[in-house]
């Protein structure tokens, strides 16, 4: 069995210091120990940053729900061009029940003699994208004996990896093993109610991207969203090249739009592509550094556990706080 000894580190693309404004604002802060300001933002909890080069985001606990962050329609009309999404993490928590699962079992029907476990698996999550996960482990531990040994070979023995993966994976979505993270289903309702543009933007296989939409969303949902997933573009996260692409495509200004994301390279691409980004924690990105996104939760959640709604993510085109 191949080794599970695998570390990564990831460049940081964008600044933190172009991130936050330095404008004081006014907003209910009712957390412990915290003070509490007037404001016109109703049922808000924020912490506010005033020196943004040492104070990190503090995350919302499941002990802190019990309150929605939103905002009164008096406070904001603004309202983002765009809604934008990660899917992997941020539509379902699919990487350890379902991708790496996925990989596993095709490692298996290959007989390579290589398993993933939980956390390897989680290392391996710092790369984007499938194809080029396995290109870098294969890289660093030594590639299986039934590989190939030419460079062209080993791109079609990858890519012929991942196709199967992609199958198996999409087995599990299509029997609904994995369900929709609460309150996805209600933010989306909400922004297309506004006439807002909604799309999934995914390093994941486009094919895997568009049966989580179609069969956890529905057809009347997926029929509205766009999708950018997989070789759309060359350079997969933390390269903002799909925030790119969506953003023209969809004919928006980047700074106009709201992205959706769970880790910590997911962020840079958003944030390196001027856009606004609110992190959405999953199992494997609770403990990453989130310090340049504009708000972190737990999750979306639905009521009477909801955190955040619609009218918060146009809030963040005026003003920069973190739950």
């Amino acid at each position: 069995m191949a080794s599970n000894t695998f570390s990564l580190s990831i460049a940081t693309i964008s600044s933190p210091a172009a991130l936050f404004s330095n404008t004081k604002t006014s907003v209910a802060c009712q957390l412990p120990h915290e003070r509490t300001l007037s404001s016109s933002l109703m049922a808000t909890r924020t912490s506010i940053y005033k020196n943004t080069s040492t104070t990190r985001p503090t995350s919302l606990r499941n002990g802190s729900r019990g309150f929605t962050c939103s905002a009164s329609a008096s406070a904001s009309s603004a309202l983002p061009s765009a809604l934008l999404f990660d899917c992997d993490g941020v539509l379902v928590d699919t990487e350890k029940d379902g991708h790496r699962i996925s990989f596993n079992d095709t490692f298996k029907e290959r007989e390579l003699g290589v398993t993933w476990d939980v956390d390897l698996y989680g290392e391996l999550l710092k790369i984007g994208g499938g194809k080029e996960r396995m290109t870098a482990y294969f890289n660093k531990t030594g590639w299986p004996e039934k590989a190939p040994k030419s460079e062209e070979e080993r791109k079609d023995f990858i890519a012929s990896l991942h196709k199967r993966k992609t199958e198996l994976f999409m087995v599990l979505i299509e029997k609904k093993l994995l369900p929709l993270r609460p309150g996805v289903g209600k933010l989306i309702d909400q922004a297309l109610d506004k006439g807002v543009k909604v799309a999934v933007c995914s390093t994941s296989n486009e094919k895997a991207v568009s049966a989580i939409v179609s069969c956890l969303l529905g057809p009347e949902r997926a029929g509205k969203i766009k999708i950018f997933a997989g070789d759309v573009v060359p350079r997969k996260k933390p390269d903002p090249a799909i925030y790119v692409l969506a953003a023209s495509t969809l004919g928006v200004d980047p700074s106009s739009c709201v992205v959706v994301e769970d880790s910590a390279i997911g962020l840079a691409a958003a944030k390196a592509a001027g856009m606004k980004c609110i992190i959405t924690k999953s199992g494997y990105t609770a403990d990453e550094d989130f310090l340049n996104a504009d708000a972190v939760f737990d999750c979306i959640g639905d009521p009477p556990e909801e955190q955040f709604d619609f009218a918060f993510c146009g809030s963040l085109l005026e003003k920069q706080y973190v739950s």
